[in-house]
């Protein structure tokens, strides 16, 4: 008979899918309470929290718990695939210039944001963002920045490589969730006003009509029922590629590691370019990349990224367990560097928008698909026209292969900006 706290895999991960399953039901409930519920409080930060109480309070033992090992290990990579293989780099370049030019400056704001914001807070706050090894803030710091760029599967990966105490990662959640979802509502609003906006910024919007119809004849082309043939060809493709990421990651890091002394020592910046993890998340988007060229992506008409979407969020639940909420508020500088990193991308945008006379649409999107990924950009283009949800999947998805090299290069310039 098992006594509390439950240490047994199987019945933690029949918990953690209880609150996953609970989330999504009263999500979809449009009225009532918890209509009013999830417009306030966003779907995935109850996805974090609700493995975080059962943790905090002692129901289960993470520590005794290999759920996330096995989420972080085969279905981060196996999302990433499930979420790729579908990317059209040719329709992403068909878009124009000024679609990818907006998706780049959003990546750049929050590349750059991020140090600077650092720098800016150590002027007045240097405890903030200051910290030593494993409870380094910019190491935290990081974890955003790979959830702005790419989404979740990109904070996980980041959260693994520089290795952030994972007690303290509840502090990073709470920026990244109250940041994030500011910023959209602020996007949202600017919708209704779309016109003003655009007359303001100057921008032609008639590729945005083309672009509605193009979208939409695709959507339909490749839409279908989906058949347990399917579903097998999904889950081949998805965990023979796991194992190529992984075998491949295996042997790529310990020949870095053994040719470069950089790589080797373990006090240097580029120390990390040794994680097997780093490059196992590379090269299983290099794998989604390639399948992407190949009849595999139409599996997308088959739901694909949406059985990878369902990967990220046991992987999300499991690094929700991890969290001590106990210990949330006692940082609330933090924010701090958030609301500025937030305000620099934001900034950076609007100005090139403006520049270059791009759309609002362009904008919104480019924005959210750095910093809402696969979760809020299609929202966002669906709030400008139905048909322009794929748009918003798209630029996620792209999101996803950009995540890991932004975030990545990101820290390494927040490490920077911390020893100054």
């Amino acid at each position: 008979m098992n006594e509390l706290p439950f240490t047994e895999d199987t019945i933690i991960f029949g918990l953690l899918c209880l609150c996953l399953g609970f989330v999504f039901y009263t999500s979809s409930i449009k009225k009532g309470f918890w209509k009013k519920f999830y417009a306030i409080v966003p779907t995935v930060l109850m996805c974090y929290l609700l493995p975080a109480i059962m943790a905090s309070t002692g129901l289960i033992k993470e520590e005794a718990s290999n759920t996330y090992y096995i989420a972080s290990r085969y279905l981060l990579p196996a999302a990433l695939i499930l979420m790729t293989l579908s990317i059209d780099l040719k329709a992403i370049f068909n878009l124009g210039p000024k679609a990818l030019i907006m998706f780049f400056t959003g990546t750049l704001g929050i590349v750059i944001g991020g140090p600077l914001a650092i720098l800016i807070v150590s002027i007045f706050s240097p405890e903030t963002v200051g910290g030593a090894g494993f409870d380094a803030v910019w190491r935290g710091l990081a974890t955003i920045a790979g959830s702005w760029i790419g989404g979740s599967a990109n904070q996980a990966a980041m959260l693994e490589v520089f290795q952030y105490n994972p007690k303290e990662f509840s502090k990073m959640v709470l920026v990244d969730i109250v940041m994030a979802n500011l910023w959209m509502a602020i996007l949202l609003f600017g919708i209704g006003k779309t016109k003003k906006i655009d007359s303001w910024l100057k921008a032609d919007t008639s590729s945005i009509e083309a672009l509605k119809i193009k979208v939409s004849e695709h959507t339909a082309r490749i839409a279908r029922v989906t058949s347990l043939h399917d579903f097998v060809m999904m889950l081949a493709y998805a965990f023979v590629g796991v194992g190529l990421a992984h075998f491949m990651a295996h042997y790529f890091a310990e020949f870095l590691e053994n040719t470069f002394e950089v790589v080797r020592n373990k006090e240097k910046i580029l120390s990390s370019l040794g994680s097997k993890f780093l490059w196992m998340v590379v090269f299983a988007t290099v794998i989604g990349i390639g399948l992407s060229f190949t009849k595999a992506k139409n599996y997308e008409g088959a739901g694909a990224s949406k059985i990878g979407g369902m990967f990220i969020y046991i992987l999300v639940a499991t690094i929700g367990m991890k969290m001590d909420l106990s210990r949330v508020l006692e940082n609330p500088g933090l924010l701090a560097v958030g609301f500025i990193w937030i305000c620099i991308h934001a900034l950076l945008l609007i100005f090139v928008a403006k520049l270059i006379k791009a759309p609002y649409f362009f904008m919104a999107v480019g924005s959210q698909a750095n910093v809402g990924g696969a979760a809020s950009a299609p929202v966002v283009a669906a709030e400008f026209h139905p048909s322009l949800t794929s748009v918003g999947i798209l630029l996620a998805v792209f999101g996803y292969v950009a995540g890991t090299a932004g975030a990545y290069i990101c820290a390494l310039l927040m490490e920077v900006a911390s020893q100054m």
